[in-house]
């Protein structure tokens, strides 16, 4: 897996209590170490959680070692963003973006936060 400095990872024995348990609202980047988009969006994800880790939670999950979140959400694209809130999903996107679209994307999470 291409592994943000500065996010963890999640599993398939850990995202119920670290994404759908959690108070802040979560990112969840499904990623590959296939991915190419998945490299680009590493530093931007790094960037985030550091700046923004009082509004927002920001994870991964490898999906070639995690089939059973990534079925269950049905996630067939790398990257897939979704985030999570009060352990429902409110929010996906497809594809790498710079880190000043995804924040805009992020915008009405932060509001209701």
């Amino acid at each position: 897996m291409i592994h943000a400095e500065g996010v963890a990872e999640v599993t398939d024995t850990t995202f119920d209590g670290e994404v759908l348990g959690a108070e802040l609202p979560v990112l969840v980047e499904f990623t590959a170490d296939w991915c190419g988009p998945c490299r680009q969006l590493a530093p931007v994800l790094s960037a985030i959680a550091a700046e923004q880790a009082d509004r927002i939670k920001v994870v991964q999950l490898d999906v070639d070692h995690n089939p059973g979140i990534t079925s269950r959400y049905g996630v067939l694209s790398m990257p897939t963003l979704m985030v999570f809130r009060s352990g429902e999903p409110v929010k996906s996107m497809v594809g790498a973006r710079p880190k000043r679209r995804l924040l805009q994307e992020l915008e009405d999470v932060f509001e209701t936060a």
